[in-house]
């Protein structure tokens, strides 16, 4: 049996040791880390709402008025007139009957697909959904068809060979590593005739997609329309925790057996009054998702024309191809050491030989220092590609080869029990 030092040392003989920078300020456009100033483009705080004064005087009050934490779980004593007050206006901002809130994404993606699912369904799901939904899978007592990114024709598929059993299609709605968007409309579609319901987690799109920033299923025209809707509280909403908008029946039904909800204590009352207010933010000033939008697309313009091929599908999430780790590692050094923070992404979060720079945008970015982040980008990944090619293609499934899969990450087995 390895011990703890063997398993360390084979990660870093892959080259995908990790470390935990220090940032030493407040979350914002520019953070001091390690003792440098440096541009974030790695932030999930896409609105730049984490330091906006009526979120920050939120959370001091409801500190001052109902204390640092709820003491309890929800289904004792830790419901409190804070989380209640939330999820009433999350459910309003995506029409949706109802809303519950989580401990965090992971522990809502988790507890709901494994709620959900029972033993002798099937759970649908996307090969690059997050990490969250795959262990929900896994902990579910359903089994797990993975079908390859937004191919409709290997989920209808699956669909058909299991027939009368399908229980839940499962899909990111932003695709967090790659920034494209789910095939919603045909997901629907899809849900509909083999008698599933749908699930979406628009964790990164909540704040940046659709009308008024109300995520990809409102981009899609589907609000109300999806069984079970996963937003976070953690990106552009700047605080922490997560929520389901659900139909009032479905919000009854996790109550009572989601179990990351039933076993953990209920969210900081200030956590959900910084959540509520930076709602209310986006609700009345919705230049700031338009800012975000126009952001985006200035840094990609802006790495275009510095010879780099800016990935994803115009979304606030840019990555750029580089295939090996260590080459993504030295560029992202390389950038950090010239004032830009672009995290590399290695595996195991994004698949083998698709190691990348991962580029998130803020609305609270100037337009000038984005422009100058990409030279200083375009300078890291020239400096570190040894053969003059600075990206490889992310590997793209022939069309209409059909592979059912038994576990999330890996491919050519038949569907098997999650059990």
């Amino acid at each position: 049996m390895s011990t703890p030092a063997d398993r360390l040392e084979e990660i870093k003989e892959k080259g995908l040791l990790r470390r935990m920078r220090t940032v030493e300020s407040a979350q914002g456009a520019r953070v001091r880390m390690d003792g440098e100033d440096v541009l974030l483009l790695c932030s999930n705080d896409y609105l730049g709402l984490t330091t906006h004064p009526a979120v920050t005087a939120a959370a001091v009050d409801a500190v001052e008025r109902w204390g640092t934490g709820a003491g309890a779980s929800r289904l004792i004593s830790g419901n409190m007139r804070p989380h209640e007050r939330l999820e009433g206006r999350l459910a309003a901002f995506h029409g949706a009957e109802a809303a519950l809130l989580f401990g965090s994404g992971f522990l809502a993606n988790t507890g709901i697909v494994a709620a959900l699912a029972q033993r002798g369904q099937v759970v649908f799901s996307d090969e690059l959904n997050h990490a969250s939904i795959i262990d929900g899978c896994r902990l579910a007592g359903a089994e797990t068809f993975v079908y390859r990114h937004r191919d409709l024709e290997h989920l209808a598929w699956g669909l058909g060979q299991n027939r009368g059993r399908a229980a839940l299609i499962v899909s990111d709605g932003l695709f967090s590593m790659d920034g494209d968007v789910a095939r919603l409309g045909w997901l629907r579609t899809l849900a509909d005739r083999y008698g599933a319901m749908l699930m979406v987690d628009d964790a990164h799109a909540v704040g940046a997609l659709g009308p008024g920033g109300r995520g990809s299923v409102a981009e899609a025209g589907l609000e109300g329309l999806v069984d079970v809707l996963v937003g976070t509280l953690g990106k552009s909403l700047a605080s922490y925790g997560a929520y389901a908008c659900v139909s009032a029946e479905l919000r009854d039904l996790l109550v009572n057996t989601a179990r990351p909800l039933i076993f953990s204590t209920g969210l900081p009352p200030a956590s959900a009054a910084a959540a509520e207010a930076a709602l209310a933010v986006i609700e009345t000033q919705p230049e700031l998702v338009d800012r975000l939008r126009a952001n985006a697309s200035t840094l990609r313009a802006a790495l275009a024309a510095n010879g780099l091929e800016p990935g994803g599908s115009g979304t606030q999430i840019i990555p750029l191809s580089i295939g090996d780790p260590d080459r993504a590692t030295a560029a992202c050094a390389r950038a950090l050491r010239d004032g830009v923070y672009a995290q590399a992404i290695r595996p195991p979060t994004v698949p083998e030989g698709t190691s990348r720079l991962r580029l998130t945008v803020m609305a609270t970015h100037a337009e000038q220092e984005l422009r100058n982040a990409a030279r200083v980008i375009a300078d890291a990944v020239d400096a570190v590609s040894a053969d003059g090619e600075w990206s490889i293609d992310l590997p793209d499934p022939a069309p209409g080869a059909l592979q059912v899969i038994r576990r999330p990450e890996r491919a050519g087995a038949e569907v098997k029990s999650g059990a």
